[in-house]
């Protein structure tokens, strides 16, 4: 099982953007995903490598996790892209387009090879049909590889799926890759939502995700990063409740009773378990200070 810490939010930035990089310092994210990828273009591909690595060494960052997104295995930078991220030794470098199991050993042969350091962790993403298709075996490839992280621009793309309000084209994809993360122990992050100037819609997306059971969602915009943290922590009113279960239960497992009701509503061993997961979870969010 992964270590316990908040990953509500992770945020994309543009890796050859000397702005971005100083922006993410003051931001509430809980981690950054530092992007090579993506948002670099290819005549800046060395150049953003060169910067990420000098973020994560820079120590700057205080207690956000930080990451480094290479370039997948389809393009001619990827080998680098992995060499150098393993020598910066961030918390997870996030691979675009994992298919299969083969793929993550393949990725983990040349991080071993450049030297990577024992903490740095396979964030696989999962954004093809054949990535849901094998999702369990994904997800149960390695002990390195720590997180998944849905891909659903490129999901919805080669399903010829439209992003629609709800996602229902995607829900099957998305629970089952959910489910596999949570067979095998991995921590799951929902994808990321595109229209940075519609809230109401970012809310809903981030409830229906936290709903689902993703520990958290990916974000590309500064200001999804308050409402995401909000929509993924434990609200007040269930932090009070799940003290309340936990008293309850350990009150009447003390006095020998066999049935114990809170609010109306019997207890049992999943509601203790899921009240200490939160007051966990809010224990380890509250310990960031932000």
């Amino acid at each position: 099982m992964s270590e316990l810490r908040p990953r509500r939010s992770a945020l994309y930035m543009p890796g050859a953007n000397d702005k971005a990089l100083e922006k993410a310092k003051s931001l509430p994210t809980d981690a950054i995903i530092f992007d090579t990828e993506d948002s670099v273009a290819p005549d800046m591909k060395e150049v953003a490598r060169e910067k990420v690595a000098a973020a994560v060494a820079s120590g700057e960052y205080g207690h956000r996790e930080l990451t480094i997104r290479v370039n997948s295995s389809e393009t001619e930078w990827h080998e680098a892209d992995l060499r150098s991220a393993a020598a910066a030794a961030p918390a997870g470098i996030v691979v675009p387009k994992i298919n299969s199991a083969a793929e993550v050993a393949a990725v983990e042969r040349i991080l071993e090879s450049a030297g990577v350091a024992d903490h740095t962790r396979i964030w696989a993403m999962l954004e093809t049909p054949d990535a849901i298709e094998h999702a369990l075996e994904i997800a149960n490839s390695s002990e390195r590889l720590e997180v998944l992280i849905m891909g659903t621009n490129d999901l919805a793309k080669e399903l010829r799926a439209a992003l629609v309000p709800g996602r229902a084209p995607l829900l099957w994809g998305l629970g089952r890759c959910l489910n596999a993360a949570r067979s095998a122990g991995k921590v799951i992050l929902d994808g990321v939502y595109n229209d940075v100037k519609n809230p109401e819609g970012f809310a809903a997306e981030c409830e229906q995700g936290a709903d689902m059971g993703f520990d958290g969602k990916t974000l590309i915009h500064p200001t999804q990063v308050e409402p995401c943290n909000e929509a993924f922590s434990p609200s007040a009113d269930e932090i009070d409740h799940s003290r309340r279960v936990i008293e309850a239960f350990e009150q009447g497992l003390a006095e020998g009773k066999g049935v114990v009701t809170v609010d109306g509503k019997m207890i049992e061993n999943l509601h203790v378990d899921n009240a200490r997961r939160a007051i966990a979870i809010a224990d380890a969010i509250a310990a960031l200070g932000d």
